[in-house]
């Protein structure tokens, strides 16, 4: 299986997702904030609600793939278990706070999972996290603390591990200590899978950088241009980096890449919770981004060097006409214009969808108000229940990772 994402919109071929498990079993109102979630999503349901997810994807000529069952796959090679448990092992230690004596932690833990003979099981269970209680040998930990390794719930926002850009990915160096753990995941799967170890897949960034990206910062116009959120996640020094990686490949044509300032705010986390392309001359958009203006940092290909220029009060509607290659360009704002209905609306991904093919998105059904303004713009929507998944505040484009687009 190859890559092929150049663009935001192409018909969606396939796709890589996360089924929520019991790592939002091991979600306690004294670990959210440190885990990144604002509230305990109810399991039973937000399985319910991402299957009917998944099923409007398949019902659309999309194939579904899912990490952990990849990764389950590519364990079956014993490098690639090795390397696996090795890493897993020692980050979930080195990062717990914590445990009293790491080293014998380590020992314990492995032991464990080594006794694991079904791989399924085996990842499962890292993603579900680990607690002291699991473990036949005693561990001691500091504050009765429950984990010797935490859960991992924010996997289901496949997004931003990594990044799928052109005929490569983009495994990225994620903010927090909790997430960056996540991104052992593709790594495997690329690494070892036999869908992709043998399928020339090319690496934009490594999860050992040490600035931070993540994917919801990235966003793929068209085979020239990417769009990068300089953000409370994505640092503007990881951004050079890819650019510097992703021109030197003389196999793929892009030569920009659009830095956008968005600031530090929860609210715009990342650039798709600002605005997500939903066809060629349409986006769905943050209201408070439409008149703001912004600051940007341009990163143009000159033959091996790259050119960065940094503009102020650029507005968003001439930005987006610009690269996109149109005379201009439609900004439906979510929450049509009301001023308590977008704060509402985008609090819940309003703006966050996800488009399978020009003009055609899936969306949450909380948002009706924005649904209903994207109906009047010609774009055609399923809805999907969200009562639970958007919980972990993330929309549709964050759950997902698209492996292949038709081109346009």
């Amino acid at each position: 299986m190859k890559i092929k994402v150049n663009s935001e919109i192409g018909k969606l071929k396939k796709v890589l997702l996360h089924r929520p498990g019991n790592e939002l079993l091991n979600l306690t109102p004294e670990c959210l904030e440190r885990l990144l979630f604002d509230d305990i999503p109810y399991l039973e349901i937000a399985q319910k609600e991402h299957d009917e997810f998944s099923g409007i994807l398949r019902a659309n000529g999309v194939e579904v793939y899912y990490i952990e069952n990849m990764v389950a796959e590519a364990i079956e090679n014993p490098e690639a278990k090795e390397e696996f448990l090795t890493t897993f092992v020692n980050e979930a230690i080195d990062t717990n706070e914590s445990i009293v004596n790491k080293e014998e932690a380590k020992r314990v833990l492995r032991k464990y999972l080594d006794s694991i003979e079904d791989n399924k099981q085996l990842v499962d269970l890292t993603i579900a996290g680990l607690r002291v209680s699991d473990l036949p040998e005693k561990v001691e930990v500091t504050d009765d603390y429950y984990f010797v390794a935490d859960p991992l719930p924010n996997l289901y926002f496949q997004r931003d591990p990594f990044a799928s850009i052109a005929d490569g990915a983009s495994i990225n160096h994620m903010m927090s200590v909790t997430r960056n753990r996540e991104t052992l995941y593709a790594y495997t799967m690329f690494k070892y899978h036999p869908e992709f170890k043998d399928s020339g897949v090319k690496f934009w960034y490594d999860r050992k950088d040490t600035t931070s990206i993540e994917g919801g910062d990235q966003l793929v116009i068209n085979k020239h241009t990417l769009m990068i959120g300089i953000s409370q996640r994505t640092q503007e020094e990881s951004i050079e980096k890819l650019a510097k990686r992703v021109f030197a490949d003389p196999d793929n044509e892009i030569d920009t890449i659009y830095g956008f300032d968005i600031g530090a705010s929860r609210a715009y986390m990342h650039l798709d919770t600002v605005f997500t392309q939903v066809d060629k001359d349409k986006f769905s958009v943050h209201p408070d981004a439409i008149n703001e203006g912004m600051r940007i940092k341009v990163y143009k290909k000159d033959g091996d060097a790259i050119q960065i220029e940094e503009k102020h009060d650029v507005k968003l509607e001439e930005l987006l006409a610009e690269a996109t290659g149109n005379d201009k360009v439609t900004l439906i704002p979510c929450g049509a214009g009301d001023p308590i209905a977008s704060m509402r609306e985008q609090w819940n991904d309003g703006a966050n969808t996800l488009a399978i093919a020009p003009g055609e998105v899936v969306v949450y059904s909380r948002n009706p108000i924005t649904n209903e303004e994207l109906r009047k713009q010609g774009i055609k929507v399923h809805v999907m229940s969200s009562s639970e998944l958007s919980r972990g505040r993330g929309g549709p484009r964050c759950m997902s990772m698209p492996l292949e687009r038709e081109e346009l």
